[in-house]
């Protein structure tokens, strides 16, 4: 079985690496990407299982990156969790329309990011 991958897309070093030892810890094999524009040209290349987001970054946010992932050829395979500190219902439904699966409030844990990533059916 080929194992799941995970593309954790996000500015802070500190995050990637906390959501790192996290989703390697559900068996996925990691990458990372400090900013959308990254994001988007490893995505071209190697299409992930799952995406963990940012929502504010430097060259390219969040938002941009997902609406360009959802339009290239099988992007819209990946599990896209939004990774934020927004809080307001209308970003919130803003990022969903726009092609999230589901979000995550930081700061997470262990558990809170287990519990989404089977929520969209990723574990």
């Amino acid at each position: 079985m080929t194992p799941r991958t995970c593309l954790i897309v996000d500015d802070s070093r500190i995050i990637r690496k906390v959501a790192r030892r996290i989703v390697e810890g559900l068996k996925f094999e990691v990458d990372e990407a400090a900013d959308g524009s990254e994001a988007l040209t490893f995505c071209a290349a190697v299409m992930p299982d799952v995406v963990l987001l940012d929502w504010s970054m430097p060259v390219m946010d969040g938002l941009t990156f997902l609406r360009r992932l959802r339009a290239l050829p099988g992007g819209d395979r990946p599990k896209v969790l939004f990774c934020t500190i927004e809080t307001r219902a209308e970003r919130i439904a803003e990022a969903l329309s726009a092609g999230a699966d589901d979000y995550v409030m930081k700061p997470f844990d262990g558990e809170i990011l287990s519990s989404k990533f089977a929520e969209v059916g990723a574990v």
